[in-house]
């Protein structure tokens, strides 16, 4: 083979690689399964406005997080014609429309923290799915990147104190999300809850599983895939703590029911061989449970390791877990360190504000946004460090999204871009597209 072929051969391959490690889609609620971990290397620690790639206004508010997809980032806001939601993609590079789709919704009585477009949408290289909850109706809809609806399910309306606001997630070929209720329904009704999970495809079916649900839960499932053996799908709840379920049949293989003993809003978090889910009341944290998952061939060795309670358990924050350590951030301020093996804290300290939105992890650091839209960065370490606090101009729910090096962050009514979007995961791009060209020398 000819040198120059087989060093461009050998720059390419290097290069894929880069891009796939830089350039990972932010598809769902905190990235990549829930996580919140990031490898890129080009967001800043501190910045002004002035260092903003774009900040576009939305036409509506909202505090659904935002995804990426290639070029395009995806958002929820409220309606400002009616009572309903909007789906709106924008390019990556400046931040315009490319297009949006609205769904007239019942108006209803919510807590004031939350919004009609409280959900995060998933998507995928087909589809962009979006879901809508209110107490009369439930609507979940696939979209192409073009906007073009492909299919839109609707189910009954789920009835709860302080409104719904759960978020959908993709696993394979389904769609799953929860359908919970409330056990005290109007009129001293009953309400059936479920998790329920749809063809990513068509919006058919493919299985119900009926859960005893006495609060709505709030969480996103996440995958676990245990050594050698088949992936589960990891849900958190009130009624029924936390349980894994077979992706293909919806069966609970195994359950920890206690283990979760007040409201769930948080998502559960993966450290390594650990579950942890998180839960809450009245505006802060009651316990974080930290349980070892079992399996089906032995679901009886799901158990309970440890509970931590007071600040280290947030109640709407959901927890980030890297390198051994765990981090909170408490509703009321607080955030925490704690090592994972058996839950000491290591330090706890409050950087700034309080949270709602959750943190994430970018190449050892941590970002949460606090209610007051501000960005905390602080170092992912056992030892405190705070970084900076950016302010973003307006108050957030919202967690960060991070692709092909760059940040997004959603405040009530803007979407901001942050970062370096020509650095290594663009100069990948452009070098892909060198080596895949027509050329006489291959």
């Amino acid at each position: 083979m000819n040198e120059n072929i087989r060093w461009t051969l050998s720059l390419c391959f290097g290069v894929l690689l880069t891009s796939v490690a830089q350039g990972q889609e932010w598809t769902r609620f905190r990235g990549p399964n829930g996580q919140g971990i990031s490898q890129a290397k080009t967001i800043p620690v501190k910045w002004t406005q002035d260092d903003f790639n774009w900040k576009a206004s939305l036409p509506g508010g909202g505090h659904g997080s935002p995804v990426i997809w290639k070029d395009k980032v995806f958002v929820t806001c409220e309606d400002p014609e009616s009572p309903g939601g909007m789906l709106l993609a924008l390019d990556i590079h400046d931040g315009h429309t490319l297009w949006s789709r609205s769904y007239k919704l019942t108006a209803y009585k919510h807590h004031t923290d939350n919004s009609l477009a409280t959900s995060t949408p998933v998507v995928d290289a087909d589809h962009a799915y979006v879901l809508w909850q209110t107490d009369e109706e439930v609507i979940l809809a696939a979209l192409d990147h073009d906007g073009r609806q492909i299919w839109q399910r609707d189910f009954p309306g789920i009835y709860s104190r302080f409104g719904p606001g759960t978020s959908p997630a993709v696993f394979n070929d389904i769609v799953v999300f929860t359908h919970e209720h409330w056990a005290e329904g109007p009129e001293g009704g009953q309400h059936q809850s479920s998790w329920i999970a749809l063809d990513r495809k068509t919006g058919r079916t493919r299985w119900t599983t009926e859960r005893n649900s006495t609060e709505i839960s709030y969480s996103t499932p996440c995958v676990y895939v245990p050594d050698g053996r088949e992936p589960q799908l990891i849900f958190t709840s009130w009624s029924h703590g936390v349980t894994g379920i077979e992706p293909q049949t919806g069966r609970v293989i195994w359950e920890v029911p206690s283990a979760l003993p007040a409201r769930v809003v948080s998502s559960p978090v993966i450290a390594d061989d650990l579950l942890i889910g998180t839960c809450g009341k009245g505006g802060a944290g009651k316990e974080l449970a930290t349980v070892r998952p079992g399996s089906a061939d032995n679901p009886t060795g799901a158990a309970l390791v440890y509970k931590c309670t007071g600040k280290s358990a947030p109640y709407v924050p959901t927890p980030l877990a890297k390198n051994g350590l765990l981090f909170t951030f408490h509703d009321q301020g607080d955030v925490s360190c704690l090592n994972i093996k058996d839950g000491q804290v290591l330090w706890r300290e409050k950087p700034g504000g309080r949270f709602y939105g959750s943190p994430i992890w970018v190449n050892g650091l941590l970002y949460c946004i606090n209610r007051a839209g501000d960005l905390i960065v602080m170092k992912a370490a056992p030892a405190y460090e705070l970084l900076a606090i950016n302010p973003l101009g307006e108050k957030s729910q919202a967690t960060p999204a991070v692709a092909d090096g760059t940040m997004y962050l959603r405040t009530w009514s803007h979407l901001i871009s942050i970062g370096d979007p020509s650095g290594p995961a663009a100069a990948a791009r452009l070098d892909l597209s060198l080596c895949t060209r027509k050329d006489s020398a291959f």
